[in-house]
């Protein structure tokens, strides 16, 4: 698969895009910004100071669901968060100004948290991770009709319960695993695993939407004279429908004993008989997941680490 496109931006080219939603703007330099796997992102500056930066997200061909999925996913968030999300300003799939798929959107406060975070402090990190978990929180207070991936324009083979929902994606990607070289007898003990386990997935009744991707990478922050403030959240190409719990082990697949304690303290009480065995199906889940992806785009140097941790995951 083709990711991350390598396209280069010319200022006529960037000032064409924003000339379509804002007039008598000049662009003075088009520039490479970090981010993900997935998208090129560039930043657009401008010749009068009182405007600010806009950001261009470019999508590869093979992805280019994905510019609509994250116009339709900013939209149910909109209001509903106290960290800001980008405004979209023009989503566009004519391929008349560039030869891919692209959203413009506003340049929010800050920078990546996740460069930040080598410099924090103890109390400074402390706080990061509970607001993280603070903001998890108001993903979570966001109801969703169903359980489902979402796509463009909304869930993709909707499910009534979580049950079901969870259940179809451990069978999926399983096949997956084996279909893309992974052991058979893993594959098999891990469907044991789960099925002796698939009780835990019937304790959430109502989907809520779920970031599934909401790292250090995907925050901006700010330090101040009052301390560490997220400044902005970003990147929702991988969101869905689903149960809280799910989210939440996602977010500390990554962390360390400290990030934990602090992300869960500021999410609050768990409120579920059986929280922990939950988040640690989750956390298989998530293995799989990652490894059928490093698979699928080539990182092959990744697998048998993340197979090692398969087998460490379904082992009890």
């Amino acid at each position: 698969m083709e990711l991350k496109p390598d396209l280069q931006v010319s200022v006529s080219t960037a000032q064409s895009i924003v000339d379509q939603v804002i007039s008598d703007c000049a662009v003075t330099t088009v520039s490479r910004l970090y981010g993900g796997e997935i998208a090129a992102i560039h930043e657009i500056a401008f010749a009068d100071p009182a405007h600010r930066p806009l950001v261009l997200k470019v999508y590869p061909d093979d992805l280019r669901w994905k510019m609509q999925k994250e116009v339709t996913v900013t939209g149910l968030i909109q209001g509903r968060l106290s960290v800001p999300a980008p405004d979209i300003l023009l989503a566009d799939d004519s391929k008349r100004l560039l030869p891919l798929n692209f959203i413009l959107m506003t340049r929010l406060d800050g920078s990546r948290l996740g460069v930040l975070e080598k410099d924090l402090t103890s109390e400074q990190l402390a706080s990061a991770y509970a607001q993280i978990g603070r903001l998890l929180r108001e993903f979570h207070h966001i109801p969703m009709e169903a359980f489902g991936y979402i796509g463009p324009t909304g869930i993709w083979t909707a499910h009534s319960s979580n049950h079901d929902y969870l259940t179809h994606q451990f069978q999926r990607k399983l096949k997956e695993f084996a279909e893309r070289g992974g052991s058979a007898e893993l594959a098999q003990r891990i469907a044991g695993h789960v099925a002796e386990r698939a009780h835990l997935l019937k304790g959430c009744s109502q989907a809520v939407l779920c970031h599934n991707d909401l790292h250090a990478g995907n925050l901006l922050a700010t330090i101040g004279n009052e301390g560490l403030r997220l400044t902005g959240v970003v990147d929702f190409e991988g969101a869905l429908a689903g149960d809280p719990l799910m989210d939440v082990a996602k977010a500390l697949y990554y962390l360390d004993e400290e990030c934990t304690r602090a992300l869960l303290g500021g999410y609050g009480p768990l409120e579920r008989e059986h929280w922990s065995e939950t988040l640690d199906l989750y956390h298989l889940y998530f293995v799989i997941e990652l490894w059928c992806w490093m698979a699928q785009i080539g990182k092959k140097e990744r697998l048998d680490e993340l197979a090692l941790e398969l087998e460490a995951g379904s082992a009890g």
